[in-house]
């Protein structure tokens, strides 16, 4: 983590945490999420979806910025894409954001490196964990975030990578894909087991 300065950004509080480089489905509804959208739209800005849960001892936020708008109601609702651009600490909740009706934050962020590969023995795990799913389109290098990504992290274990210091997220996903590859080995095995009759 390369933490900067405190910044103040629009939040929008949410059940649920994006990893960089994750696209998530939003449905936008209440009337001041509706004015975060439209200024996001308008002036293209980021914002932050802050993990409101009693388990976020740390505060942890994801900074995003929209990516599509999927589909717009006559009620005003509209359902869209946005995408994880990096991780953030939240310092200071605001009721409001400067003179909008939606909340802000002060916030910490990671500046997170997408570019960075990770080493060659975990992408080698990768790339035959990503085979015995039988999906071969990977790039040639790739970040410890796309990993965690395509292992598909609930919110608990999304929180115990947070909280691993950084230079032990290649340790945490060797593990972690070494336990998915033995999970799949199983289930493949157990398939010439049973017989249908």
């Amino acid at each position: 983590m390369d933490s900067s300065p405190l910044k103040r950004i629009p939040l929008f509080p949410l059940n649920i945490l994006p990893l960089p480089g994750e696209l998530t489905p939003l449905h936008i509804f209440e009337p001041r999420y509706r004015q975060l959208l439209y200024d996001a739209e308008a002036k293209d800005i980021s914002f932050g979806i802050y993990y409101n849960h009693p388990s976020n001892e740390k505060k942890y936020g994801a900074l995003v910025k929209l990516e599509s708008v999927i589909k717009r109601y006559k009620s005003g609702e509209s359902d869209i894409i946005v995408k994880c651009l990096d991780i953030f600490n939240l310092s200071v909740m605001h009721k409001t954001y400067r003179d909008k009706s939606y909340p802000g934050g002060d916030v910490v962020n990671w500046n997170v490196d997408l570019t960075q590969p990770v080493d060659a023995t975990l992408l080698m795990e990768f790339v035959e964990y990503m085979a015995l799913l039988k999906m071969y389109h990977h790039p040639a290098s790739c970040s410890v975030f796309h990993i965690a990504n395509e292992l598909n992290f609930d919110l608990r274990e999304k929180l115990r990578f947070l909280d691993t210091p950084s230079e032990k997220h290649e340790q945490f996903l060797l593990r972690g894909l070494r336990f998915q590859k033995r999970i799949f080995t199983t289930v493949e095995k157990s398939k010439n087991v049973f017989h249908l009759n």
